[in-house]
C-alpha cells in the first residue's frame, strides 16, 4: 500500500463537524467518534508496535514509501505464515502506515479502515491487521510495488508514462472496484476517489485504497446522507460540496474526473496552468463534446498510441459521470459494462489489424516467389 494525501492533485476537503454518521445494526460500523469500537467481527490480525517497529528497521527513513495528513507509510517484512518480523527481501514485504500522534482526525480514519477489512475483492489494498498500544496507531497493508497511479500519470519518482491499454485496464480496474462497493450488499461510498488513491501491482493491475474518510451509504427508502463534507478538491461532486447530501452518484462523479487524468495525463487540479485551465473538468468539458476537438484533450506523451474510437467513447462517459445533475451520472455496474465493451471492441480491432497484416505478408510473398520463378525461367534458386 502506498499514497500521498493532498499534494499537487488537490487539497483534502473537511467539515469541524463531529456529526455521527448512521449505520444499520447489520452493516459495517462507521461512526465520526474518536471512542468507535473496533467490530468484533472484523478478522485482521493484532500487531505488536515492537514487532512493526523490527519489521521496518525501527521505522527507518530509508524504509518510508511516503507520507501525508495521516502520517507515514514505510516498508517492511514479516514471515508469510507467523507475521512475524523478519529481515529485508526475505518472508513478505508490507506497507506500515503509521498514525501522527497529533491527528484526532487520523484517528477516526484509522477506525474506519479497520472496520472495513472484511472487504475482499481483486481491485482493493488488503488490509493484513493493526497495531493499537499506548498511544501508537498502525495499519498493516498489503505492498504494492507500482506505487500511486499519480506517480505513473506526472512523471514523478522516474516512472515511466502509461499505455494506453494499460490506462484501459487502471480504469476498468477502479470501476469494478466502486461497483462492489456500491452493490447492495456491501453499500459503501468512498468519498475520496482520487490518483493517489489508486495504487498499481505487479501486473499493473488498479487497487483502491484508503477508505478512512468511507461511509455506509442510505439504506430502505433513503435517497442520501447528510454528512460533514470531505474528500479532495477537483474530484468532490459540486452538489455534495454545496449541500453536504452524499450519495453513491458523488464516487461516480470522482471516477468521472480520474477518467479525465487517463484522458489527458493532466491534474484534477493543477495552480501551475493558466486560470482557465487549471481545473481539469471546467477546461475539459467542451472539447469532449466535440468529435473533432476531442485530440486536443488527450495526453500527447501517449504519442498517438491509442485507438480514437476507444477515446470518444471513453470521452462519452467520462461526460456522463461529470453530468451536473447527480441523477443522470451512470450507475458503477453501467459504468463497468460500457468499459469491458470498449476493452473487448479494441481488442478485437487490435486481432482484425493483425490479420490483415498477415495477409499482406502473405501476399508479398506471393508476389516475390513469382518474379523470382520468372527471373529464372521456371525454376526456384
Amino acid at each position: 500500500m502506498f499514497s500521498k494525501d493532498g499534494g499537487k492533485d488537490g487539497s483534502m476537503i473537511s467539515s469541524c463537524s463531529s456529526q455521527a454518521i448512521r449505520a444499520s445494526s447489520d452493516s459495517v460500523l462507521l461512526r465520526a467518534n474518536i471512542k468507535c469500537p473496533i467490530l468484533s467481527s472484523t478478522s485482521v490480525k493484532i500487531f505488536s508496535y515492537d514487532n512493526l517497529r523490527l519489521a521496518t528497521r525501527k521505522f527507518h527513513s530509508n524504509c518510508v514509501l511516503g507520507e501525508g495528513g495521516f502520517g507515514c507509510v514505510y516498508k517492511g517484512w514479516i514471515d508469510e505464515n507467523t507475521l512475524s518480523p523478519c529481515e529485508p527481501g526475505t518472508g513478505i514485504p508490507v506497507a506500515v502506515k503509521r498514525l501522527g500522534q497529533e491527528s484526532s482526525q487520523g484517528h477516526k480514519e484509522w477506525l474506519a479502515e479497520i472496520n472495513l477489512a472484511h472487504l475482499s475483492h481483486p481491485n482493493l489494498v488488503k488490509l493484513f491487521g493493526y497495531c493499537l498500544e499506548d498511544e501508537h496507531r498502525l495499519l498493516v497493508y498489503e505492498f504494492i510495488p507500482h506505487g500511486s497511479l499519480d506517480n505513473h500519470l506526472f512523471k514523478r519518482d522516474s516512472c515511466q508514462p502509461l499505455s494506453w491499454n494499460l490506462r484501459m485496464k487502471v480504469a476498468l480496474g477502479v470501476a469494478k472496484a466502486l461497483a462492489y462497493l456500491h452493490c447492495a450488499e456491501i453499500n459503501v461510498i468512498v468519498r475520496d476517489v482520487k490518483n493517489s488513491n489508486i495504487l498499481l501491482d505487479r501486473d499493473y493491475t488498479a487497487k483502491l485504497s484508503d477508505f478512512g474518510v468511507a461511509v455506509n451509504g442510505p439504506v430502505d427508502q433513503e435517497s442520501h446522507l447528510s454528512t460533514a463534507v470531505k474528500g479532495t478538491r477537483g474530484y468532490a461532486a459540486p452538489e455534495y460540496i454545496a449541500t453536504g447530501l452524499l450519495t453513491q452518484k458523488c464516487d461516480i462523479y470522482g471516477f468521472g474526473v480520474l477518467l479525465l487524468e487517463l484522458l489527458s495525463g493532466r491534474r484534477a487540479l493543477d495552480e501551475n496552468r493558466p486560470g482557465m485551465e487549471q481545473n481539469l473538468v471546467d477546461w475539459a468539458r467542451p472539447y469532449l463534446r466535440h468529435k473533432h476537438k476531442i485530440r486536443c484533450v488527450i495526453d500527447t506523451s501517449l504519442g498517438g498510441l491509442y485507438s480514437f474510437s476507444a477515446v470518444q467513447k471513453l470521452a462519452a462517459l467520462a461526460l456522463e459521470c461529470l453530468c451536473t445533475d447527480p441523477k443522470k451520472r451512470p450507475a458503477m455496474d453501467s459504468v463497468v459494462s460500457i468499459l469491458e465493451g470498449v476493452q473487448e471492441d479494441e481488442e478485437l480491432e487490435a486481432a482484425e489489424h493483425q490479420e490483415s497484416g498477415k495477409k499482406v505478408t502473405a501476399s508479398a510473398s506471393r508476389k516475390n516467389g513469382k518474379s523470382r520463378w520468372n527471373i529464372f525461367g521456371g525454376g526456384r534458386s
